[in-house]
């Protein structure tokens, strides 16, 4: 499926909800949405490039305006915290990954449709189809606030394919379910 002039093999959207935690209801119920794309790597049969920043410019801003809207969307309620994720096919270096996630044009889409003042934390790794990787989730505005500090789990079972890139955005509605550590500095 094509964009614009991003091409992806694969959309994928999941959205979880935790209705207990520790035996006791959670009320609201806590919400998280992950949205991704599955898509060729762009420097697949290159070798080493030194120089990634054409294959960046040509994915970056228009995967980011893809899932972002979708991210809000798919949770359905104020976002409150946030992250990325880049998983490389094991043809691929993690750098590519990296490289498309780590930059403005990708994560001011997510930071603008959310209102988010802070880096988006991210988890970058190199692995076959259907590997299982964690989005590390940290507040929208502030970093500091240990109670959204926390992460999701997701694979897609066939992908990313050895010469493909998944990368994902997550978001949540609330901090962990049941959170009741002390604010920062005060334990």
């Amino acid at each position: 499926m094509s964009t614009a002039a991003f091409t992806y093999r694969k959309l994928f959207t999941i959205v979880e909800e935790t209705a207990l935690e520790g035996g006791r209801d959670v009320d609201p119920i806590a919400r998280v949405a992950i949205v991704g794309a599955v898509f060729d790597n762009p420097w697949k049969g290159q070798g080493f490039v030194q120089d990634l920043l054409p294959g960046i410019n040509s994915i970056a801003s228009d995967l980011g305006a893809l899932l972002a809207p979708r991210v809000i969307e798919a949770l359905g309620a104020p976002l409150e915290a946030y992250g990325k994720a880049a998983i490389v096919g094991l043809n691929g270096e993690i750098e590519h990954g990296s490289g498309i996630i780590h930059n403005l044009r990708f994560g001011d889409h997510f930071r603008n449709a959310a209102n988010a003042t802070t880096l988006l934390p991210a988890v970058e790794k190199r692995g076959p189809a259907g590997v299982a990787f964690d989005i590390p989730l940290k507040h929208y505005t502030d970093m500091r606030i240990r109670s959204h500090h926390q992460s999701v789990e997701a694979r897609v079972a066939d992908a990313p394919h050895a010469d493909e890139i998944l990368v994902a955005l997550a978001g949540a509605a609330q901090g962990r379910p049941q959170q009741r550590l002390a604010a920062l500095g005060e334990d």
